[in-house]
C-alpha cells in the first residue's frame, strides 16, 4: 500500500482501525527483527516491538511525511530500544554495555536464537561496539539498509555512518581474530 493513502487513513478516526491493522501487517516483521537485534531476547523484543507500535498509534497524527513512514517506525524502534536498554541497564545497576554483554551470554539458553557458534562469536563481538557503531553495523550488514535509508532513521550524515559502519567492521575483525 502506498505510504501517502496509508497516512491518510492512518490519520482518519472513520479508517485508523483497520490501516493500523494493515501497517503492523507490513512492517511487524521487519520492525521485530530490528528490535531483536539491539535487544538480544525475545521477549523483550515482543515488548518493545509492542510499544513501538503504541507510539506509532498514539503520534501518527504528528507525522508530518518529512520522510518516509518506515523510517519513521524505525527511528521510533530504534530510540524504544535504546530506551529499554538503557533502563533495564540502570534497573541492575550496571553500563548498557555491560547489559550488551550478559544479553549475548543469554543468548546459548535462548529457545528462539538458532544461530550457531559462529553467530555466537559474531555476536559477542558486535556487543563490544559502542551503541551507535552496533546499530549502524546491524542495519548496514544484516538488514541490508542503504546508507540514505539509515541516515534518515538515525537522523546522521551519510559521511558519518559510513565511518561508523567502517569502523565497526575493522573492530569486529580484529576481535574475531583474536579469538
Amino acid at each position: 500500500m502506498d505510504d501517502k493513502l496509508l497516512v491518510a487513513q492512518l490519520q482518519d478516526k472513520r479508517t485508523v482501525d483497520q490501516a493500523f491493522r494493515s501497517l503492523m501487517t507490513e512492517y511487524k516483521e521487519r520492525l521485530y527483527w530490528h528490535i531483536r537485534k539491539i535487544v538480544l531476547n525475545h521477549d523483550d523484543a515482543d515488548d518493545v516491538l509492542q510499544n513501538t507500535f503504541i507510539k506509532v498509534y498514539h503520534n501518527i497524527q504528528n507525522f508530518k511525511g518529512d520522510s518516509k513512514l518506515f523510517s519513521w517506525m524505525y527511528r521510533i524502534a530504534t530510540n524504544e530500544s535504546i530506551t529499554f536498554i538503557k533502563k533495564r541497564a540502570k534497573s541492575q545497576q550496571i553500563e548498557s554495555e555491560e547489559l550488551q554483554q550478559q544479553l549475548v551470554n543469554n543468548l546459548e539458553a535462548d529457545v528462539y536464537f538458532d544461530g550457531d557458534e559462529i553467530q555466537l562469536k559474531l555476536q559477542h563481538a558486535i556487543a563490544q561496539l559502542p551503541q551507535k557503531q552496533r546499530i549502524v553495523f546491524n542495519m548496514r550488514y544484516f538488514d541490508n539498509m542503504k546508507y540514505d535509508a539509515i541516515s534518515e532513521i538515525l537522523e546522521t550524515s551519510v559521511g558519518g555512518l559510513k565511518a561508523n559502519y567502517h569502523h565497526a567492521v575493522k573492530k569486529i575483525e580484529k576481535i574475531l581474530t583474536q579469538n
